[in-house]
Order: structure tokens, then sequence, then C-alpha cells
């Protein structure tokens, strides 16, 4: 009987992705997803808002085939968990209750940005059946490390689909949780999107939207033709919002916002919002994608009324039908999302823990989450405002 030869691959972690090819890494993770871009993520690690004093060491990984590159993996060395918005402080807190450290652990992730996409970059050539133990490879490889290392875990977090369901076929722990999308019908324009929902919740969106259109004017830019002066407007607002909820002026800095609007202004869109006298009063930064739109931050300069559901919902959606996007991606968490024809998804990631007691502790846990998430979902779905629609 013939034998399959199993592949022997080689791997090794970089402390920058400057060592990376970016024509590389943007041909193994696709062009459209801005998240995952080289340039992106090069700008996190150039302006310093990635790096080992904010507790975000890269060290990513690099799978070879002989002298070619096979796949690769934005991964990092923390120190906390700030900033991944897949909550595992419990964990952390149970490790330090039995005097056992959790810090430092290894997360792949797009720091600070919890949206969904791939977590590993393959060699698009590389077939469909040698992939299954490609993973199955870096999984083991990264278990290994953490324990070799004395690291508390690996974890990867918002995987698409497919590579969740390959981490699960390899055996790593699965996680769930919930988003709010809001997904274009082939709606002609906002009204028809408006008339799909019940007479109540769309007399409560035009009161809002009226309200906030009364006092502003609100317009969208395209990254690469906004002035320096529209980006540093947009950066107050970022930090003023961010100085008001947090105390501090939030993970970001303007080298950043510069590296990004200099490298992929094409890909991002400012929404700039001004009062009567073209003073700017608030401002929201978008991405696009070729199906998604991807509403990131947003600020004020002043206290406006709804200003913030028609800047970060309502120009999103419209902007979404207007150029036939599929998804429009909000950010994180929102329930007040729903009323406003968001839906509830599941997100996923994949954990790995090194010990032995707090693996089937934490991994008890997800599981009766996943039920709790699944009720959840069941719960929102019965809640979107359509008029006759299967809300599920």
């Amino acid at each position: 009987m013939e034998q399959t030869q199993t592949r022997v691959y080689q791997y090794k972690f970089v402390n920058s992705i400057s060592n990376i090819d970016s024509l590389i890494w943007n041909i193994f993770f696709g062009s459209s997803h801005p998240f995952t871009r080289h340039e992106y993520l090069s700008a996190l690690e150039m302006s310093r808002c990635v790096s080992t004093e904010t507790g975000w060491t890269p060290m990513h990984l690099i799978v070879m085939d002989g002298d070619n590159i096979i796949a690769l993996m934005p991964l990092y060395l923390k120190s906390h968990s700030w900033g991944e918005y897949v909550f595992d402080w419990a964990w952390a807190e149970a490790y330090e209750r039995h005097n056992i450290g959790y810090y430092p652990k290894l997360v792949g992730s797009i720091p600070f940005t919890p949206t969904t996409g791939r977590r590993i970059g393959i060699d698009p050539r590389l077939p469909k059946h040698d992939q299954q133990p490609l993973i199955d490879g870096i999984q083991t490889y990264l278990s290994q490390t953490v324990i070799k290392q004395g690291w508390s875990s690996w974890h990867c977090l918002f995987t698409n689909t497919e590579q969740h369901l390959q981490f699960a076929q390899a055996g790593v722990m699965e996680r769930v949780g919930c988003q709010f999308h809001w997904h274009n019908q082939n709606y002609a324009d906002f009204n028809d999107f408006l008339s799909t929902l019940t007479s109540r919740k769309r007399k409560n969106i035009t009161k809002e939207r009226i309200s906030a259109r009364q006092q502003l004017q609100f317009r969208f830019i395209d990254g690469d033709k906004a002035s320096a002066q529209q980006w540093q407007n947009f950066v107050r607002c970022y930090q003023n919002t961010y100085l008001k909820r947090s105390g501090h002026k939030g993970y970001l800095s303007a080298a950043f916002f510069e590296q990004i609007a200099a490298t992929m202004g094409s890909m991002i869109r400012l929404l700039l919002i001004e009062n009567s006298d073209a003073q700017l009063v608030a401002s929201a930064l978008y991405f696009v994608s070729d199906t998604h739109l991807y509403g990131r931050y947003w600020g004020a300069l002043t206290e406006c009324d709804y200003v913030h559901f028609e800047a970060c919902y309502y120009q999103g959606i419209e902007y979404a039908i207007a150029n036939q996007l599929l998804v429009f991606d909000a950010g994180a968490q929102g329930e007040h999302k729903v009323a406003r024809g968001f839906r509830p998804v599941k997100t996923t990631s994949s954990h790995f823990v090194a010990h032995e007691g707090f693996n089937d502790a934490i991994g008890a846990f997800c599981q009766q989450e996943q039920a709790h998430i699944d009720i959840y979902i069941q719960q929102m779905c019965e809640q979107l405002p359509y008029k006759s629609i299967d809300n599920t």
C-alpha cells in the first residue's frame, strides 16, 4: 500500500513585521481585508503602539517548506489582556489566586481590532488537502513552544469560520462570542431599508436622524484625499472621547493614523461632522474591503443629540447601501444596535492552555458559555425590528 509522505515544516519567530516581505504577506492574507494587511500591522509597530513597552511584543510566525515560506501568522507575546476583546480576565485572576503566572501568553490577533478574519496567511498555491496538516503542525509547534518557555497559553482571536474549524479539528479549545453586524439585502437606499422595519422602530430612527442632521452636516472623504489638518482633527476627536471615557488618549497615536493615511488611505473613509459654520464637532473612521464596511473609531469635541447613532450607524448603513457592500461591522458589543437593524452574529476564537487542571476548567467554562451565547443570540434575534423576516 502506498503511504502518503508527511511534509516536515520549519518554524521561526521574527520580532518585527518589517522582517517579512510585504508582498508575500498581503498575497497570503488576501489584499482586501484592511486589518490583516502588512501596512496596517506595520503602522502599529512603527508608531510603537504595539511594542514590548505597551505589552505587545511582536513574535510573528513564519512557516517554511524547504526554502519557501508556506504560511505566516501575526503573533504577540502579551503581558496583559488589554486590547483583545476576547475577555480572559477571570482566567488570569484564577491563576493569580493559585499563585501561578498567567502572563506572558502568546496571542494571535490584530491588536485593538475585534474583527473576524484569517489569522494564518497561507500560500494560495498550497492544495486544500494540505491545509489541515499545516494547521495541525502550527498548533503543535505553538503548544510545544508555550510549554518549553513556561508561558501559560496561546490564543487565536476572531478567527474566520474555516480556520476556526481547522484549529478545532487539530484539537484546540473553542470559544464563542457575539457581535452585531448589519447585512445589506440589496436595498436601493436608506428609505428602502427603513421600509422593512416595524412602524415604531422606523419612526424612532427617523426622529434620531432628523435631530442629528438638523444641527450638523455629515460627509465622507477618502483617507488618501483627506488633508493633514483633517487627519489631525480626527485624532483630536478620537483622543478627546477616550479621555472622557477612559482617562487616557486611546491605544492608537497620531503617528499610527499618519502612517495608515500614507500607506493605505484608499481603504479608509473619514466621516467629517461639521456645524453650520463649517467647524468640525465630531469625526469617525471607517475602513472598506471588497465586501465589508468597518466602523472602527469615533470621537466628538462637543456633545450633540443623537450624533453618535448617526455617525457610527446610520451613515455607515447609508454608505454600505450606496456602495453595494454586503456587511457593515460597526465594532464590538452593543445591544442597542439590534433596534437599528444589526443582527447578532457568532464570533470564534481558539485557545490552548498548558496547565492541565486549568485547561479542563477553562474548557468546561467555554462549553457552558457557548450554551449561554446561543440562548443570548436567539433572544437578540427575537428583538430584531424587521416587519416580516426570518429572525434567526
